[in-house]
């Protein structure tokens, strides 16, 4: 989508006539449309509707597709589908794009539950998932096989920030008629756009720092119109569609967008150093530290140390009995199954995201008992 068709868009959301071709005046706010269907008086109306309209809730709705454009425009993708949460872009997509006898590579410091849609939902359907540590480029080149179909990583893994180098990636990809699928969840747009980088398809899990206030789940994914046309009839087949509720808040909420995320992303490269500098931490991973082991690649990939990524995770001694006197001491930051947040929040990995794994495996990608993840808030910074 081009800029000036951005501003055309744009200004027609804002008045209110919304996409479709639906006039509904000019509204200062965006209206909400809980309707589950919508009415037709004749069979010419019933052809229009489902060739360039809204018929069935699930099928399509307005506020579902305003927020869809948006997300677009963002990520600089031709097109968007709005799910009702991150798992539900991730698994539909993959669905889509990969079937049996496929093969994935997938970044081996990954999201718990985006392993076990690798490791146990796909491999139910005959695809096979092969995780590579992508630190080394040359590990995820000599895993490609004939039958490779994916390329899956995030921006920086959730939740020991390891990055992949998007470009690099998306080389070895398209080299071997292979997509490159890309999580910018913990980077957002705001960032990086994925898409400009060569990645072939973005997901992001909205519920986190794009909607940044903890009211509503919902996921999307952006990429070709060829390809989302192709993921759209399987999100409706898996009743994947995002909330018509959730995408009207989400809507609102990113008008705030740039305000938080910039401010979440500047406060924490400035935490991230006060965590370092502190006796009882030994490690923080946060890509806007010298000592983040691809500082380097971050430099490249974002502008700036300060637009990087809101998250962080940092290791204290692995004395878990005070663990409960440590978070009883915090004033502002919470424990909360979340992120992105207005407010600061942590989360211990061992227990929440990753407990299904084993110890071991665990160990091999950095992540320790005595290992937090935390999101960083908008709170006023007096470091």
């Amino acid at each position: 989508m081009s800029e000036k068709q951005y501003k055309d868009e744009s200004e027609m959301l804002y008045q209110g006539r919304v996409v479709k071709g639906m006039d509904f005046g000019k509204p200062e706010a965006m209206p909400l449309f809980t309707t589950a269907a919508f009415t037709m008086n004749s069979m010419t109306e019933v052809k229009n509707a489902y060739a360039n309209g809204f018929t069935y809730v699930r099928t399509s709705n307005p506020n579902r597709e305003a927020l869809a454009q948006v997300v677009s425009f963002l990520e600089g993708g031709e097109k968007s589908l709005i799910f009702s949460s991150g798992m539900g872009a991730i698994s539909t997509t993959l669905m889509t794009l990969v079937g049996p006898g496929d093969h994935i590579i997938c970044n081996s410091n990954i999201y718990g539950e985006t392993f076990d849609v690798m490791g146990k939902l796909l491999r139910k359907f005959g695809v096979e998932t092969e995780l590579v540590n992508f630190d080394d480029m040359d590990n995820v080149k000599n895993a490609v096989k004939p039958n490779t179909k994916v390329i899956y990583s995030e921006v920086c893994a959730n939740p020991t920030l390891n990055m992949c180098d998007i470009p690099a990636a998306a080389k070895i990809a398209h080299d071997n008629g292979a997509l490159l699928m890309i999580d910018n969840t913990f980077t957002t747009p705001i960032a990086i756009k994925p898409i400009q980088l060569g990645a072939d398809v973005v997901i992001n899990s909205l519920t986190k720092f794009m909607n940044g206030h903890s009211d509503s789940l919902g996921g999307s994914i952006t990429s070709t119109a060829e390809i989302i046309d192709a993921i759209h009839p399987v999100r409706m087949l898996t009743g994947t569609p995002g909330d018509p509720n959730a995408s009207y808040n989400m809507f609102k909420n990113f008008e705030t967008m740039y305000l938080r995320v910039s401010r979440e992303q500047a406060s924490a490269a400035k935490l991230a150093k006060a965590l370092e500098d502190h006796p009882h931490v030994s490690k923080v991973n946060h890509p806007s530290l010298v000592s983040f082991p691809q500082h380097e690649l971050a430099t490249k990939l974002f502008r700036s140390n300060e637009e990087m990524s809101g998250m962080m995770s940092f290791i204290v001694p692995e004395q878990e009995d005070r663990f409960d006197d440590f978070l009883s001491r915090l004033h502002f930051a919470h424990y909360a199954m979340t992120l992105g947040t207005m407010r600061t929040t942590l989360v211990h990995p061992c227990t929440s995201s990753h407990s299904h794994m084993p110890d071991a495996d665990r160990r091999k990608m950095g992540i320790t008992p005595g290992m937090f993840r935390l999101s960083t808030g908008i709170e006023t910074l007096t470091i």
